[in-house]
């Protein structure tokens, strides 16, 4: 609701905004230019209706007369509502006939707006409202907000083109919005402030606002607020039954309902009409992941009312187990039992588990808290069970728990036929040849994949699929890509022959990998992005793939020099993937941090991988998979500071591990680990004077990379040929390889590794070429014209658009379409990255 006051412009007395109201054109201007003769906002309390129909008041045109009826949500009858109207437009009589002929002979503009229509149905009060919208006089403009929808003819409106109506989620605020709200805190703090607050509330207008005024709870998990709660009460609790609050009390619990479920919970014949009547009166329930059959309470307020699981609500989600075990909904019963506690029961219903259930939802991260809680009880049960169990445990990092797990497997051997007993021993080698696969244990795992393959029967494809994905992952690491390609298609054929959306999406990750290795960053980035729209739909949401496939889709976008695009995928990613425990978490921050140092932030970027490194080992997980990959990353920045000494030891130490007789493969996510180490190492070295052949080490690793298609890795090791050979002083060598280097930037959309050259070296491809700053992108595809440079060069004095136009004597139009063509070029969103990044690859502004 909004306060009233007196207004001087307008006889009567009219709504008032808030001191901290914020002006928002994108709601304001297109229902302000609609030319519907009814504008309708129907969302629950606290959206910020009043607000909106305040601020389009307070706009109306001089010679449109205005009336402002604020109902507050009362149970009016029709009576009282035509004296309230018939006592606004000045009426002496009531009537409702002499009121419907009064506002169809209206000539002057007027706008009636009803603020909080009645909350409880009330059919008569509303088929008066129908009689009142269906005045076709196009002087009178009705303003209506309310929690419920009316019973009016809303399709005949609609399709006469005199209904505009604002949905409660355009509503909300938004994360840039809710960043205005807090310019008076500093910068860097309002934007991290901002988004965790709309996280926490959807934008969901008085969230956001009760946050702000409590100093921010939700964004720091300091859980309820006490203002929530009074709010909650005053507005919703007030106007309901007692019977109508249980029962919303109950469902702020339960993650999905639906009409069926609230019948076996409330009783046949009643739990239906009370869920029918909590979404007629507004109360925040709406669609379960855009279903047409499931329902929740709107989540964040749901998960800021919800408190410490009492006995009551473990008795409510016993019984919603029971419901979904006998539609047999394993999901929706396995996680009702873990809501209620009954650990038993949850380990039970596994049974109906397979490997696909571990990419759905949250289920990774609930199996890990389930060992976590009952240990060595949870595999005591069928090898169906260890098997799912210890996927889990592999998938999180946590190799000597799966090992252990896998152990287990021993307790179900013998089995009663030799046929059997092969299938049993065939999936613990599948299981084992993943563990020693991530261990860095390459030709043991190669054979337990073998073996398990030449075993398996046709009805196990699941374990069939991790095998061919294993051995995918082995012939990329041996950059043998023509056998990698030939496993993928196999394994992506016999996924797509069983239907499984899950494991072709799970299986063209390893697609994806092959194809930025060869060079082909775009196409690898597009298929992801299908990938992902197939995945979106899905009622049960495959968070930790979801999770994997942003972190992949941020290390694309990267290469391609898409910074901003990269960063919210990587954030995405992150956010996905520590939901569901996945160990790929690490490759979040890797990415957040390299986009840090292309900014130069340096402290930022080093901050990134010491969060990394401390949730991985917070989360026990081997430093076999984190370790040499961060050193291999902070190398790489030291690199760029001059830091060659702690570059030379720390690559040093990691090759150590990688190379002798003892030595293990480089974790299976970082293909091309060891080939960058070495160069990186030869770099640091010549830049120290202690590499005299490293001219010919480089070119070793290059023919390497030629020979197995690599083209990827070659972009890099070209420039980083052309880098020594310029300290060497072999001038010609060095310009060879930057004409073949940018070549490949162009081909390989390597955007990458040519900002790292830059980084490295700055000045270095325009002294090489002696061209300008126009030889410095290398590719006629990312090439800034003369025009472009002279307005990139003035943009980065500070120039606006139109004294760019003044000096250059073209138009303002021009400018912008040279600005759009920059910022396109140099994959960046806005004025300050163009510059910074024109600066790094060696434009001269």
């Amino acid at each position: 609701m909004t306060a009233m006051t007196h207004c001087r412009e307008r006889p009567g007395i009219l709504p008032r905004l808030s001191a901290h109201h914020l002006s928002r054109e994108r709601l304001t201007g297109p229902i302000m230019v609609s030319t519907a003769r009814v504008r309708l906002l129907c969302a629950p309390a606290g959206s910020g209706k009043s607000a909106l129909l305040t601020e389009c008041l307070l706009r109306a045109p001089q010679d449109c007369q205005v009336c402002w009826l604020p109902l507050a949500g009362a149970a009016l009858t029709a009576d009282e509502l035509l004296s309230r109207l018939a006592a606004a437009l000045g009426l002496p009589s009531a009537q409702e006939a002499g009121l419907l002929e009064h506002l169809a002979r209206i000539h002057t503009p007027i706008w009636l707006f009803l603020d909080d229509y009645c909350r409880t149905p009330n059919p008569q009060l509303d088929r008066l409202l129908d009689r009142l919208l269906s005045v076709p006089n196009p002087a009178l403009t009705w303003w209506l907000g309310t929690r419920r929808r009316p019973a009016c003819n809303w399709p005949r409106l609609l399709l006469d083109d005199e209904l505009y109506e604002c949905e409660g989620r355009t509503l909300g605020f938004c994360e840039a919005e809710i960043g205005e709200l807090l310019r008076h805190v500093e910068p860097a703090l309002a934007r991290q402030t901002a988004k965790k607050i709309h996280e926490r509330s959807d934008g969901w207008c008085a969230g956001v606002r009760i946050a702000l005024l409590n100093g921010c709870p939700w964004s720091a998990e300091q859980g309820r607020s006490a203002t929530l709660l009074d709010y909650v009460q005053h507005e919703l609790f007030s106007s309901l039954s007692p019977e109508l609050i249980e029962v919303w009390r109950v469902l702020v619990y339960l993650p999905r309902f639906n009409a069926s479920l609230c019948e076996h919970l409330f009783g046949a014949g009643e739990g239906a009409q009370w869920l029918h009547r909590l979404q007629e009166m507004g109360c925040f329930i709406e669609p379960w992941e855009a279903s047409s059959e499931w329902l929740r309470v709107f989540e964040p307020l749901a998960l800021a009312l919800r408190e410490e699981p009492a006995e009551s609500e473990r008795s409510w989600h016993r019984r919603a187990c029971q419901w979904f075990s006998a539609r047999e909904d394993w999901q929706g019963a396995f996680e009702q039992a873990l809501l209620a506690q009954e650990h038993e029961v949850a380990v039970s219903l596994l049974q109906h588990f397979s490997l696909e259930h571990l990419f759905k939802r949250q289920n990774a991260s609930w199996l890990l808290k389930l060992h976590e809680q009952m240990g060595e009880q949870l595999t005591l049960g069928t090898p169906q069970r260890v098997g799912l169990v210890s996927a889990a445990l592999l998938f999180a990092g946590r190799f000597d728990q799966a090992a252990e797990c896998m152990g287990q497997m021993a307790r179900f051997a013998p089995q009663p036929t030799a046929i059997a007993q092969r299938q049993l021993l065939a999936r613990w080698q599948a299981q084992q040849g993943w563990l020693l696969h991530l261990l860095g244990r390459m030709s043991a795992a190669r054979e337990h994949f073998i073996e398990a393959l030449q075993a398996l029967d046709v009805d196990a494809w699941p374990a069939r699929l991790l095998c061919l994905s294993g051995l995918t992952q082995q012939a990329l690491l041996n950059a043998d890509l023509d056998a990698a390609q030939t496993l993928n298609r196999d394994a992506l054929c016999l996924a797509r022959a069983q239907g499984s959306l899950l494991f072709e999406a799970l299986l063209e990750l390893d697609h994806a990998q092959l194809l930025e290795m060869r060079g082909t960053p775009g196409r690898a980035a597009q298929l992801l992005a299908d990938v992902h729209e197939r995945l979106k739909p899905l009622a049960d949401r495959p968070t930790p793939l979801l999770g994997r496939i942003a972190l992949r889709r941020g290390r694309l976008a990267l290469c391609q020099g898409q910074v901003a695009q990269a960063g919210e995928h990587f954030q995405t990613g992150l956010d996905d993937c520590l939901i569901s425990r996945d160990k790929h978490v690490l490759y979040g921050f890797l990415g957040q941090a390299q986009i840090a140092a292309n900014l130069g932030d340096y402290a930022q970027a080093f901050d990134r991988l010491r969060e990394a490194e401390r949730l991985m080992q917070q989360r026990q997980i081997p430093d076999t998979v984190y370790r040499s990959v961060l050193l291999q990353v902070s190398s790489h920045f030291w690199l760029q500071q001059g830091r060659h000494e702690l570059t030379c030891e720390a690559l040093t130490r990691v090759l150590r591990h990688y190379r002798g007789p003892r030595a293990r493969q480089a974790p299976p996510a970082t293909f091309q680990l060891l080939a960058r180490v070495e160069y990186q190492l030869l770099l640091a070295e010549a830049h120290l004077n202690q590499a005299p052949r490293a001219l010919d080490q480089l070119q070793i690793l290059l023919e390497h990379a030629q020979q197995h298609a690599m083209l990827a890795l070659e972009t890099e090791l070209q420039l980083a040929i052309c880098e020594v050979a310029d300290l060497s002083g072999e001038t010609a060598v060095a310009r060879d390889s930057l004409e073949a280097g940018l070549v490949l930037v162009d081909r390989c959309q390597g955007q990458q590794a040519l900002c790292d050259l830059n980084l490295r070296q700055p000045g270095l491809l325009c002294r090489l070429r002696g061209e300008g700053p126009r030889a410095a992108a290398g590719a006629d595809t990312t090439l800034l014209s003369q025009r472009e440079l002279e307005v990139l060069g003035l943009i980065a004095q500070g120039n606006s658009n139109q004294q760019i136009a003044r000096q250059l004597f073209i138009s303002l139009h021009t400018v912008k379409t040279h600005a759009r063509r920059i910022h396109s070029k140099l994959g960046v969103e806005r004025r300050t990255q163009a510059v910074a990044m024109a600066r790094q690859l060696g434009f001269s502004v």
